[in-house]
């Protein structure tokens, strides 16, 4: 995952949107992963239930931490980008290719800008699952 980010391509939105799409896998499967690794309570005995809770927890923050860091060091470079076009608009204001390109750069800002709430949204769905399954199991730490 981590990997992932690296490659994570600011320039080209929809290299983007795919490259988070694959970093979203955990919570795509979380459901599935939490079947087939949280016991039910019949079986409670065969399985550690506060471990596998506490790893599957543990790689979810690392991944939701993870995606939050890359979209946001996009928005950084998306933002400085626009705010470079935008300075040299307003010296060579009647340059249309100039103004063509800032259209399109805040254009994608905005996405970008927009992949955070859909973060939210994700993150906020994966732990509600993950806490109906886990929480006689494993509570988490506290957020601050």
């Amino acid at each position: 995952m981590a990997a992932l980010a690296g490659t994570l391509n600011c320039e080209d939105f929809a290299m983007f949107q795919e490259v988070l799409k694959a970093m979203r896998t955990i919570d795509d499967r979380i459901v599935h992963s939490l079947n087939t690794s949280v016991p039910t309570v019949s079986f409670s005995d065969k399985v550690d239930a506060t471990q596998t809770c506490k790893q599957l927890y543990q790689s979810m923050m690392e991944a939701h931490l993870g995606r939050d860091k890359a979209i946001k060091v996009c928005i950084s470079q998306a933002s400085e980008l626009v705010a470079h076009l935008r300075e040299a608009r307003s010296k060579d204001g009647h340059n249309l290719a100039l103004i063509k390109q800032l259209r399109k750069e805040q254009t994608k800002l905005k996405l970008m800008q927009s992949e955070l709430n859909v973060e939210e949204v994700v993150n906020d769905r994966s732990l509600k699952v993950f806490n109906e399954r886990c929480r006689i199991h494993y509570t988490p730490p506290k957020v601050k």
